[in-house]
């Protein structure tokens, strides 16, 4: 038997996921310690009581995809408006670098799918599937070229692989990303955890001059916001979100259709700087993170409170094999090649985490990775500068065209 929740029950589950997942990190010193986000925490234990359930006595759940559907858009549109032109600068040479370690990335990940899916006797496709489309993609672009894999390419039950292949990487990438930032901290001597103290001063204190954050650092910090600021940042939020609709719609069948998020992000960059720059209109950077953060939090609990780990267990071997390959590949490459080249330093360490979030699941994974060892470590104002435009906007980009490339040629 199932059973739909509405957008308030949903909205209602997400925070009780969110509370359960803060008292877990709080009370497991082994969640504290290898830096697991809260929404994972919480998340990964509502889809084992969801599966304990559906095994015993039939019951499943359905949440409000729609809710869902549009914190994210919020947090992606958060990105955007937080996209001043001037502040990016600081991100300097070092974006470009971190956007050819990720671009490269991508196409070791179709290379370790597809070698891997011939070598097992089934169609290349289906390691592309296994592979940029799905891990770097997420699960909006496994819906996207899924549907084309079926018709165009007849890779039967592809869209069903893509959404588990998204699924496994959403998780995966929240839970190899911390571990993995702590060993090359802790290894390379960079930084020291800060005591409870510490990050509890640090949240319910901030200075009086409140300095200036990158988006999305600090999500604990105490923002001091009003009514006003509120209702301006909920209309910004509002134009980004409508104007993604619109030409979502519009560029539908063109040859610049792109994802709705990437258009709630592109709104933002241009509403911001078009505000800022003509209409010397001041921004309120502290509702933007606020909202952002919240929107952040309540996707990624409620993309977990989707799961139904029993639909995971009808993956064919194969697909299995890959996908664990996939995971050994994206930590080996984060920690030997992105670390490295991005200064074997703290801020690389932090960026690392940083890459295993959005090439294995997406942004709000890699964000919050980011998050989780900050709040232990200390900020790192050049990765909070770096990763949520390069993970949600350019990687996109170059994701669609590596994929187009290969289609042509498999073709």
């Amino acid at each position: 038997m199932e059973f739909t929740f509405n957008a308030f029950y949903t909205l209602i589950a997400a925070v009780i996921v969110l509370l359960l997942g803060r008292f877990l990190v709080n009370k497991i010193g082994f969640l504290s310690r290898y830096n697991i986000p809260e929404p994972v925490a919480g998340g990964l234990v509502a889809a084992v009581v969801s599966l304990l359930v559906h095994s015993l006595w039939g019951y499943s759940i359905t949440f409000s995809s729609e809710l869902q559907t549009s914190f994210m858009l919020i947090f992606f549109a958060s990105i955007g408006l937080s996209a001043n032109f001037m502040k990016l600068k600081e991100g300097g040479i070092g974006l470009v670098v971190f956007l050819i370690c990720v671009a490269s990335f991508i196409v070791v990940q179709n290379a370790v799918g597809m070698s891997l899916a011939s070598l097992l006797g089934v169609d290349p496709l289906i390691g592309l599937i296994a592979g940029s489309i799905t891990l770097t993609g997420g699960h909006g672009t496994a819906g996207a070229w899924g549907e084309i894999l079926e018709v165009e390419h007849g890779i039967q039950g592809a869209l069903a692989l893509g959404m588990a292949s998204a699924t496994f990487g959403l998780i995966i990438g929240g839970i190899i990303g911390g571990p993995l930032a702590k060993l090359l901290i802790n290894r390379y001597n960079l930084s020291q955890p800060r005591t409870v103290r510490q990050i509890n001063d640090r949240d319910t204190h901030p200075a009086p001059d409140f300095p200036e954050l990158a988006p999305f650092e600090n999500p604990h910090q105490v923002r001091l916001i009003t009514a006003d600021n509120a209702i301006t940042t909920l209309g910004m939020f509002a134009a980004c979100l409508a104007f993604a609709e619109f030409m979502t719609g519009y560029s539908k069948g063109t040859w610049f259709e792109l994802p709705t998020f990437v258009w709630a992000l592109g709104g933002g960059v241009v509403l911001r700087n078009v505000l800022e720059s003509i209409f010397k209109v001041d921004i309120f950077d502290r509702a933007i993170d606020v909202f952002g953060n919240s929107s952040l939090s309540l996707y990624l609990a409620m993309a977990l409170l989707s799961l139904k780990l029993w639909q995971l267990a009808d993956l064919a071997g194969p697909l299995v094999v890959i996908l664990g390959a996939q995971t050994l590949t994206m930590a080996l490459y984060a920690a030997f090649i992105t670390f490295r080249v991005m200064g074997k330093n703290y801020d690389a360490a932090v960026l690392a985490a940083g890459h295993c979030g959005f090439g294995m699941g997406a942004t709000p994974t890699a964000v919050a990775n980011m998050q989780a060892i900050t709040n232990m470590y200390g900020p790192s104002h050049k990765a909070f500068l770096i990763v949520p435009l390069c993970g949600a906007f350019f990687v996109d980009l170059i994701n669609a065209t590596v994929i187009q490339l290969i289609l042509k040629f498999f073709a």
